[in-house]
């Protein structure tokens, strides 16, 4: 698997169901991340990522295969007051975010969440935002 074979793209409304349950099962598997049952919403709101992109300033960015097959998706805010993480990120102005980055199990170790983050930040700079925020805790030390 070559990640120069993967193209970063917006999400197609019929790929938001497939996105959220890759989202839910990379989560899920995380060491120490809570588990469904101690958190329903948050794995609510991971099933339906695809509601992110009803905000403003908000995409849904998948990493496809030269078969259309979705390897990795990541939420990317182009407006920081949308970023939804609580804690200081939304008060940040010049500035983009991302969050929810996830990347199937199969495709891991091939670059597929460097090219989405490459992805983020390229977005960035064509807007002129000065920096890009990214949320993560203790249990995504991947991140």
């Amino acid at each position: 698997m070559d990640q120069g074979k993967y193209i970063v793209r917006n999400a197609r409304p019929e790929e938001f169901s497939s996105i959220g349950q890759l989202l839910v099962g990379a989560y899920s598997q995380l060491d120490g991340f809570p588990k469904e049952a101690e958190q329903p919403s948050y794995y609510k709101m991971l099933a339906n990522v695809g509601d992110f992109t009803e905000k403003q300033n908000t995409e849904l960015l998948v990493a496809v295969s030269p078969t259309n097959e979705i390897a990795g998706a990541v939420v990317y805010f182009s407006d920081m007051a949308q970023y939804g993480s609580g804690g200081t990120a939304t008060q940040e102005r010049n500035a983009a975010g991302f969050r929810l980055l996830a990347v199937k199990e199969t495709a891991r170790g091939h670059g597929i969440g460097k090219l989405l983050t490459q992805a983020c930040i390229s977005k960035a700079r064509e807007k002129g935002l000065a920096q890009v925020i990214i949320h993560t805790t203790q249990a995504m030390q991947t991140a």
